[in-house]
């Protein structure tokens, strides 16, 4: 059983840690990767700068543990949806819808996912990060691949579908988030479900 003043101390140790990716999160939203210090972070947290060292040693580690947390919810927003389909076609439709309302819903994980404020190059990160998080952020897309190579599609093509499927859900996200959709007067959720009715399509027919 474990000591009642240990548990305290780590219940108080994840409340701070999750206070400080709170004040770190909205910082670089708000101030970009480049702007914002580990000062500023510290500031908007209620601790002096040293404080935070003890959590996290550079604002990279905290920009890569917040990214690691939003792909870690990615992934369960896309299990739990593959979880709830019986059939390969509704699973592979289930899986991608969730992949693509994640990041409707929460246009900052977008921002985070991709660089969106930093030039869109994971600047900062470690390689072995960049590897780790990429990896996480494969694993969200990986059920859609594996249902259509289940629909009889040969791994190769799974893979480029997957790829362009990746891509234009990107790109629908990013036009709809900037409300540059708006010239051509469409909205991102029915292409989507276009695009996903087509490759449903040439997955039957693989």
């Amino acid at each position: 059983m474990e000591n009642p003043r240990q548990l305290r101390h780590q219940s108080l140790t994840d409340a701070r840690r999750e206070l400080i990716l709170s004040a770190a999160r909205s910082a670089f939203f708000e101030l970009g990767m480049d702007k914002a210090s580990m000062r500023e972070i510290a500031h908007r947290a209620g601790y002096s700068p040293g404080a935070i060292y003890s959590y996290f040693a550079s604002k990279e580690e905290l920009y890569g543990a917040l990214l690691g947390e939003s792909l870690e919810r990615l992934n369960r927003q896309v299990d739990v949806a593959g979880a709830q389909a019986d059939q390969a076609v509704e699973c592979l439709q289930a899986s991608a819808w969730a992949f693509f309302e994640f990041y409707r819903e929460n246009p900052h994980d977008l921002d985070l996912g991709f660089y969106l404020f930093q030039g869109m190059k994971p600047r900062g990160l470690t390689p072995e990060l960049n590897e780790t998080l990429n990896a996480r952020l494969r694993d969200a897309l990986q059920p859609i691949q594996d249902r259509l190579q289940q629909l009889g599609m040969p791994e190769e093509q799974a893979l480029e579908e997957v790829t362009a499927l990746f891509a234009h859900s990107v790109g629908l996200l990013v036009l709809s988030h900037t409300g540059r959709i708006r010239m051509f007067r469409q909205d991102s959720g029915d292409l989507f479900a276009r695009y996903l009715e087509q490759l449903v399509k040439r997955a039957k027919g693989a």
